[in-house]
């Protein structure tokens, strides 16, 4: 008999256990921080990732605006808009998306790292992040971890 001893895991949304966590994103690099949290949305830290199914837990991220950036990014990394009208390119830096609004920095990059596709867009909806140390997902019970 010549049978396979294992069988190989294919998880689908009813099976999926979807945990919920909190990160403090205080003195963290962007970079570093985004890809981590990508990772954890996304399920690829799972024994049982399926590229198919969205099997990644729920992260609450907060001190969004304590950030950190490496190098002079601060200074000359920028951030694009297009209206769609001919001169409708506005940018601003990241200094002042930093001040402006702290969350959407850390949405741009995690989202930049996600796959660009529905799946991509449905998994986004897994991350919460806030401005300061509150947040309301109290009920969820969150663990915290350290990244």
């Amino acid at each position: 008999m010549n049978t396979l001893s294992y069988k190989t895991i294919s998880a689908n949304a009813q099976t999926v256990q979807k945990n919920w966590y909190v990160v403090d994103a205080e003195d963290k690099t962007l970079g570093r921080l985004s890809s981590e949290l990508a990772k954890i949305i996304r399920g690829k830290n799972k024994p049982d990732f399926t590229p198919h199914v969205d099997c990644g837990d729920y992260i609450i991220v907060i001190n969004a605006e304590k950030v950190k950036l490496t190098g002079d990014k601060m200074n000359s990394k920028e951030y694009q808009t297009y209206s769609g009208h001919p001169g409708g390119r506005k940018v601003t830096m990241a200094k002042d998306q930093l001040k402006r609004k702290p969350i959407s920095l850390v949405e741009m990059a995690v989202r930049g790292m996600l796959p660009k596709n529905r799946l991509g867009r449905q998994i986004f909806g897994n991350l919460f992040v806030y401005e300061g140390s509150e947040h309301p997902h109290a009920a969820q019970q969150p663990k915290e971890i350290k990244l």
